[in-house]
């Protein structure tokens, strides 16, 4: 009996040592697990930051779309691939801010390059390079900027000057074009004008007529002379005069009349002269031919002055004004320019061609130029404006937005936004706002700087974002410890 109750109790004590040790073991295990999730928590933490600020992406010199997350070489050109984020921090300068320019407070395209006061004689307020396209600054290793051909040019002040090239065609000049019309209705008996482009001077003979109002109007005045005649008062005089202005105002020459008073009976055959001098343009007089009194029998130009019409486009025809000088050469006859004046600017466009005619006016005593003749023209306009000039190949165009890189220090570019202007010689363009005098823009390789600009500011984006905060690590599981069982417990064994 006592041996089984010594047995009993020796159960019973094993038991409870045994559930203490459980219970020891639980709670162990628990610290030891949160304590294993903190450091692995603030392991990973560490990781991920050392991931962002460690170099650990690597790209090619001569191909920056190339990024790797090992080192190695460029799969396209085999040469050993750079650190990207290493070359992105040796060219940071923290805590530093560079200024690109300076502007004026109330005229952003007056900029300089040195700080001052502004044409107002206000301060002038500086523009950083963080301010400039994202602040995006790109450095570049002098062996792979030798590589790309990158290539500079200074910005300068200079004049303003613009030759607008065109096409034109030569007409007439209006004001020295003329028509003869008889006042009288007759038949054409002979023709001394008888083809277009005949060259003729003033009184040259044109044709002879038959007209029975002209030979009525001549004896009219003949019998009126020879009534008067040695009876001088002022009526007489009056009435000669009367009927001498009415075979006047039939355009008849005075040597014609002069003709039929020494015959002393109307002229059956009279000769037309030519008003003017000129070239026959067109001609519808025949020999034989009846007309009738207005009738216009011939046109009369005088090409020793021409005009040529210059078709401008309507975003060009601003630069265009009056008394500027114009050239213009002739397809057949290269090396020869000739030189005239812009003479007038028509007041309306074509509708068909969507341009704005010019006029200019050109010497053309010698003849060369010819109606309808077609040549180069080009209109210089000399305004004596200054203004901040680049070469346009360093404008980098993308849609409505236009980029120019510029060097701010040794191996160092940043993109710049800028607001062009015309076009100048030599294929340079005016700045308005973004450039100042004297800085250093990039006319070659520009392209490959933006791409890694572009580049630079993705990743910058990405290394934006924030990672999660970790959990925090001071709180014990509250887990609940399992229940013994006594009786269970030992029954079990």
């Amino acid at each position: 009996m006592r041996e089984k109750v010594t047995q009993k109790s020796w159960r019973w004590v094993v038991g409870i040592g045994v559930a203490v040790a459980v219970l020891v073991g639980l709670v162990s295990m628990s610290f030891i697990s949160q304590g294993r999730d903190a450091s692995d928590t603030a392991a990973i933490t560490k990781g991920d930051h050392d991931h962002e600020t460690a170099a650990e992406l690597w790209t090619c010199g001569m191909h920056p779309f190339i990024i790797l997350d090992d080192p190695g070489n460029c799969p396209v050109c085999g040469m050993t691939l750079i650190p990207k984020l290493a070359e992105a921090d040796a060219s940071a300068e923290p805590g530093e801010r560079v200024v690109a320019y300076w502007r004026a407070p109330m005229n952003p395209a007056e900029i300089y390059d040195a700080p001052g006061q502004s044409a107002m004689g206000m301060d002038l307020v500086p523009v950083y390079e963080d301010e400039l396209v994202g602040g995006v600054v790109i450095s570049i290793d002098p062996v792979v900027e030798q590589n790309m051909g990158v290539r500079l040019e200074v910005a300068e002040q200079a004049p303003l000057s613009h030759t607008l090239n065109t096409w034109g065609h030569v007409t007439y000049d209006e004001t020295r074009t003329f028509k003869v019309s008889p006042r009288f209705s007759g038949w054409i008996q002979t023709l001394q004008a008888n083809f277009e482009g005949q060259q003729v001077k003033k009184g040259d003979p044109l044709f002879t007529v038959y007209s029975p109002e002209l030979i009525a109007a001549q004896e009219e005045y003949l019998n009126v002379r020879s009534r008067v005649s040695g009876k001088g008062n002022d009526y007489n005089d009056r009435l000669l005069a009367s009927s001498k202005r009415k075979l006047l105002n039939y355009a008849m020459a005075p040597s014609e009349i002069t003709r039929a008073e020494k015959r002393g009976r109307a002229l059956e055959a009279v000769t037309v002269r030519s008003p003017y001098t000129g070239v026959v343009v067109s001609k519808s007089a025949v020999e034989g031919g009846y007309f009738k009194s207005g009738s216009s029998l011939y046109t009369i130009s005088d090409l020793s002055r021409v005009w040529v019409e210059a078709h401008v486009y309507e975003y060009e025809v601003g630069r265009v004004k009056e008394g500027q000088v114009a050239s213009m050469s002739l397809p057949f006859s290269p090396g020869k320019t000739l030189t005239g004046t812009v003479a007038y600017v028509y007041p309306f466009m074509q509708g068909r061609t969507r341009d704005v005619t010019v006029r200019l006016e050109f010497d053309n005593r010698d003849g060369f130029l010819k109606p309808d003749m077609y040549g180069n023209v080009s209109i210089r306009n000399d305004s004596g404006q200054i203004g901040v000039v680049i070469p346009a190949e360093a404008v980098l165009r993308s849609g409505p937005k236009s980029t120019v890189f510029v060097r701010t220090a040794k191996g160092r570019y940043t993109p710049r936004d800028v607001t062009t202007g015309i076009t100048l010689e030599g294929k340079r363009i005016h700045i308005l706002q973004g450039i100042a005098p004297g800085d250093q823009v990039v006319v070659s390789g520009q392209f490959l700087l933006d791409s890694e600009s572009q580049l630079k500011e993705a990743i910058t984006k990405m290394m934006e974002v924030k990672n999660p905060a970790p959990p925090r690590a001071d709180t014990v599981s509250s887990e609940p410890t399992p229940s013994l069982d006594e009786d269970a417990f030992f029954d079990d064994m």
